[in-house]
């Protein structure tokens, strides 16, 4: 059975009225409490509430990426980033990795009572815990169900290293929390702002808040006294990699108060591959041709267009004051299925399908 790591039914989660006609249960979520809500911001959306087993997943031991551990709360993102890597994780659940990635999100309502059991285990060794490694821990459910204090508080209680790699800007309602933790710990925010074009944004990161906004999240954090770094993820090619797209991006990044940037050029994974060329063919099916050049039949641009966008970000990068050292918590990407083989970032057999595929799903 697949996800045996989540439990039988129960009657705990987020008080609300529950539409009467829910979808059915996913054959691959047993038990599950099926909701959907009211509210306009919700629209269109079910969360499947799980008793988790496990929150702290370990990343595969070949991998070179500065963690070891990752936490994800949910699984599915109201993002809709139409090219996020993550999207195919969503066939382990008998869902579709389009439509039902965007608005079928899985949430593990147990996730704070869990984290501290498992930080308080005698084998436990205090390792970095990565988060939004795989989908946005701080996505539109979290303002509903309030995951992350708990987890954070818990990280703080043990002192327990961590970072968090996000789009949204509910993490500023838990800046007092992170700013209590980095008291007693490392704690790493990095924010993905891979462009700064509005209407580019509208299309393509439909459920994220703007570009803008990040930014300004930037900066909260920033003058909290918080380094931040951002990803410059990711960079598309024919609409994000202009010399002009660049500047912009790197200089509203400066201004924002970062401490790094670290340019990310698009990758398609399968899942995102098939929902990202939909979208392509539907807003700008003049530059198919040249996808077809870049990508032929796999996931990875050439190297040599990957250093060149990569270069052309650093040198703006320098030019903007933006060449200081990198935070820890962003983890490598790889560029090639071979470096992703030995990145570890290949899936894995586990008890919980997605917890292997330790690469950024906010890419």
């Amino acid at each position: 059975m697949r996800w045996d790591n989540l439990s039988a039914p129960h009657d705990q989660g987020v008080p609300d009225q529950a539409a009467p006609a829910a979808p059915p249960l996913p054959l691959a979520l047993p038990g599950a409490v099926t909701r959907t809500f009211d509210t306009p911001g919700f629209a269109g959306m079910t969360f499947y509430e799980v008793q988790a087993k496990s929150i702290i997943n370990r990343v595969p031991g070949t991998s070179r990426v500065p963690f070891q551990w990752t936490i994800n709360p949910y699984r599915g993102c109201s993002h809709a980033c139409v090219y996020c890597f993550a999207r195919n994780t969503h066939t382990y659940l008998d869902l579709d990795p389009g439509r039902d990635f965007d608005s079928k999100v899985i949430v593990k309502v147990n996730a704070g009572q869990l984290i501290r059991r498992e930080l308080a285990a005698p084998k436990w060794r205090g390792g970095h815990i990565a988060m939004g490694s795989n989908v946005d821990c701080y996505q539109r459910a979290e303002g509903r169900y309030q995951l992350m204090p708990e987890i954070i508080r818990a990280l703080t209680d043990f002192a327990n290293p961590f970072s968090i790699l996000t789009k949204g800007t509910l993490i500023l309602r838990d800046l007092p929390l992170l700013r209590r933790a980095a008291e007693v710990t490392a704690v790493g925010v990095s924010f993905s702002v891979g462009f700064v074009d509005e209407a580019l944004w509208r299309s393509v990161e439909p459920g994220t808040p703007s570009p803008r906004r990040r930014l300004d999240a930037v900066r909260a954090v920033t003058d909290a006294g918080l380094p931040v770094g951002v990803l410059m993820a990711p960079i598309l090619p024919g609409l994000t990699d202009t010399d002009e797209s660049i500047e912009a991006t790197v200089s509203a990044i400066a201004a924002a108060g970062a401490t790094s940037v670290t340019p990310l050029p698009l990758h398609l994974r399968p899942g995102a591959n098939e929902w990202y060329a939909a979208w392509l063919a539907r807003e700008f099916p003049a530059l198919l041709p040249r996808y077809r050049q870049l990508f032929g039949t796999g996931s990875y641009l050439p190297k040599a267009y990957q250093h060149e966008v990569s270069a052309r970000v650093r040198t703006a990068a320098r030019r903007h004051g933006l060449n200081r050292p990198e935070p820890a918590a962003p983890p490598q990407v790889p560029t090639s299925p071979a470096e992703s083989r030995a990145l570890g970032f290949a899936p894995t057999r586990r008890s919980d399908p997605g917890a292997g595929v330790e690469q950024l799903a906010l890419l």
